[in-house]
């Protein structure tokens, strides 16, 4: 449809409540909800604000009471029609009496997806769908692949040299960017559903993967897809269970030849996932899914960041350029410049004496 300045004014104003529940809601989306009445009031507004709580459209519709009845609902999510953790939306709406539902997407989970509009209209409400779409959609960018493609959304994230080199060396620990970036990086670990290592990194750099620094309302996943059990169980990931869960994920023929680490891992506090070798991340990001992670950011190493790229698992890149020439004996990362031949929307920004680029990748949204 082609919205009204009035419309797309209340929908921005929907899309900016839905926000507040970022890194708060998941595996469900992030919903704003607004009512206005025929002088154009805003009677009734609410987010989403937790998985399992009171929907948007339900918030707003407490706040409005009485007031809803002839009134117009912006939604920044076409409303649900069946029972989950809550009861339809559809059916408080329709009680409440409203005129008018305007919608910015609809719901790609497949038990909704337009069956909530449909419903409305079938029982007399006027419905608008599409204003300010794409921003919806790609606030829920990570929930709608999760319905729709069955894994997480993947960030591939580096942080790389002027010459292009992860590490000084092979087998070096190595520290590129400034303190400037390593907030970004931890204030993206507060939002997303989990990090993605391969053991390399482990064995490397014995990473902590957790958000430091900044607030996280969820538990923080993190995965370490390692084909042959390397990951030691001293590794200082086990000392942060805390924070959220370490997921190791395998293969059986891995699991099966070693029985001892397997065992050690799962005495340290691993949770260990065996999948099918062949197309082994598709299969593990497929594994993380199931265990309701929507959000992945892949953190390294090389050997992992083409691995997803060359399966085509990769929807955003995130690489960091520090200032610095490692030189001939660094270890290199991907070609940049394949890379960003097939990413688009390049955004460039600076992080204290670093610049961050960022782009979403051809042919995956």
């Amino acid at each position: 449809m082609e919205s009204t300045a009035r419309d797309d004014a209340y929908m921005r104003e929907a899309l900016r409540l839905a926000a507040k529940g970022r890194g708060r809601t998941s595996p469900n989306p992030m919903v704003g909800a607004v009512i206005v009445d025929g002088r154009g009031a805003v009677v009734g507004s609410g987010y989403h604000e937790r998985a399992g709580g009171d929907h948007a459209e339900v918030r707003a519709l407490a706040e409005a009471g009485a007031a809803a009845r002839g009134a117009t609902l912006y939604c920044t999510l076409e409303p649900c029609c069946h029972h989950g953790r809550t009861g339809p939306c559809v059916d408080r709406i329709v009680e409440a009496a409203l005129a008018r539902v305007v919608v910015a997407m609809p719901d790609p989970n497949p038990v909704v997806n337009g069956r909530g509009i449909e419903s409305l209209r079938r029982r007399g409400i006027r419905v608008d769908a599409g204003v300010r779409e794409c921003e919806a959609t790609r606030l829920n960018e990570a929930f709608v692949t999760w319905v729709s493609r069955r894994r997480p959304f993947v960030t591939m994230k580096v942080a790389a040299s002027l010459d292009g080199c992860i590490a000084a060396r092979p087998g070096a620990r190595t520290t590129l960017t400034s303190p400037a970036a390593g907030r970004a990086v931890h204030a993206q670990r507060a939002e997303v559903d989990a990090i993605g290592v391969g053991s390399t990194t482990v064995l490397v750099d014995d990473p902590l993967l957790t958000a430091r620094g900044a607030r996280r309302a969820l538990p923080l996943t993190r995965a370490v897809f390692d084909r042959r059990l390397r990951t030691p169980p001293t590794a200082r990931l086990f000392g942060t269970l805390e924070s959220g869960p370490v997921v190791v994920v395998t293969v059986e023929s891995a699991s099966a030849r070693h029985r001892e680490r397997l065992a050690r891992l799962t005495d340290a506090g691993a949770e260990v996932e065996c999948v099918d070798a062949g197309g082994f991340l598709r299969n593990a990001f497929e594994q993380l899914a199931r265990r309701r992670v929507t959000s992945l950011v892949l953190e390294g190493g090389r050997l992992v960041h083409e691995a997803a790229w060359e399966a085509g698992l990769v929807d955003r890149v995130q690489v960091f350029v520090a200032p610095v020439e490692v030189g001939p004996s660094g270890v290199a990362w991907m070609d940049r410049d394949a890379v960003f031949r097939a990413v688009d929307a390049l955004a460039v920004r600076a992080l204290g004496p670093d610049v961050l680029m960022e782009a979403d990748v051809h042919g995956t949204r």
